[in-house]
């Protein structure tokens, strides 16, 4: 252990000297959090609606505010002729359309019965999906407060669980914190060693009288004090901020997110022992953390709504798994019983990365 001290030491003064480095490890996660934790909203609201009342009666006026006044829409152009739709559609002026018939009032009246459409741009479809949810929803409303039924045959009571206002922020920034802290530690060691490389340094590791793992061990422990600092300072961000819950254990989260900050550290390393320069280094670790954090992980998209080939590949990506254990712990107040397979698989992935890291590692220059 006293071996591996003064490479510790080398590395804190590296890093205290090189601005660059605490600036990725503190500012960017932090910029990226904020940037990201407003850029990704899945709360759709002010949606651009075009309406087109042929009724003109003050039922039609009624179904327009309910929809004008829900926050979900916004009236952008009162549409004139059908013909006039798709030009809005195409020229993005609308995401959707709702055309009152001419009998609208009358139908309701007479009959009890009425029927508008709603026309919605697929284009986007995560936007076009909700869109619809959300016209369902009103219409659905509207129906029964204008039809002469006051019950319904069957009583139908909805609860929403850990998220009941549904604020895309509690989803969204724990998922942050799980892929900024992959990206950021493996970009960062990933150079550690190629850095030596480059700068012509490696010589006094390899004559010094350590070992392949003191010297590993030595250069990710400073990063594990430094990315548990970054950690904490987006978690209080994402808790103070962004008003995410904290329903489960502080300590048990910490405990957990070192393992995972262990795992993404000997990803790096790994990364540092492959590479021949910082660039290359560099554009490894972002192509083989980044998109797969994001795209895979079930960040954005549920992993269960992959193909089967991708939900293997997921299974592999250590985010997937913390991505379990943080909103887990957030949102849900889940303990150890429910989260060891997730701890399980990180604690031992981190220690093969580190294993697979001294074997590669060479005590000699090429």
């Amino acid at each position: 252990m006293l071996g591996i001290l003064p490479v510790i030491r080398k590395e804190f003064i590296h890093i205290w000297r090189d601005p660059r480095t605490l600036a990725i490890i503190i500012l960017m996660p932090i910029l990226q959090l904020f940037i990201f934790g407003y850029a990704i909203d899945m709360d759709v609201r002010d949606i651009k609606i075009g309406i087109m009342d042929q009724s003109r009666t003050p039922a039609s006026r009624e179904l327009i505010q309910k929809f004008t006044g829900s926050g979900y829409f916004e009236e952008t152009v009162a549409i004139q002729k059908r013909a006039e739709i798709e030009d809005l559609f195409r020229s993005r002026k609308i995401k959707a359309a709702l055309i009152i018939p001419v009998d609208y009032a009358k139908s309701i009246k007479r009959e009890g019965v009425t029927s508008v459409q709603v026309l919605i741009d697929g284009s986007d479809s995560n936007t076009g999906s909700i869109v619809l949810n959300t016209t369902r929803q009103l219409l659905a409303g509207a129906s029964f407060e204008i039809s002469n039924i006051n019950r319904l045959p069957m009583q139908i009571t909805s609860t929403i669980w850990y998220n009941p206002e549904q604020e895309s922020n509690h989803f969204v920034v724990p998922g942050l914190v799980a892929v900024l802290l992959m990206m950021i530690c493996a970009l960062l060691t990933s150079i550690t060693i190629t850095r030596e490389k480059e700068t012509g340094t490696m010589e006094q590791l390899l004559v010094a009288p350590l070992k392949p793992y003191q010297i590993i061990v030595g250069k990710v422990l400073p990063y594990v004090v430094l990315a548990s600092v970054a950690a904490t300072i987006i978690l209080l961000i994402g808790r103070f901020w962004f008003k995410v819950p904290f329903t489960g254990s502080v300590l048990l989260l910490a405990t957990l997110s070192i393992i995972y900050l262990v795992t993404a550290l000997a990803f790096g390393i790994l990364i540092s022992t492959i590479a021949r320069t910082q660039q290359t280094a560099m554009m490894m670790a972002l192509m083989a953390t980044m998109l797969p954090s994001v795209i895979l992980s079930g960040f954005v998209f549920p992993v269960a709504s992959m193909p089967l080939f991708l939900q293997g590949i997921a299974k592999i990506i250590p985010a997937t798994h913390f991505l379990f254990i943080i909103r887990g712990i957030l949102l849900k107040g889940n303990d150890i019983s429910v989260l060891f397979p997730y701890v399980i698989y990180l604690a031992a992935l981190s220690l093969l990365l580190l294993v697979i890291s001294v074997k590669r590692f060479k005590v000699r220059l090429d």
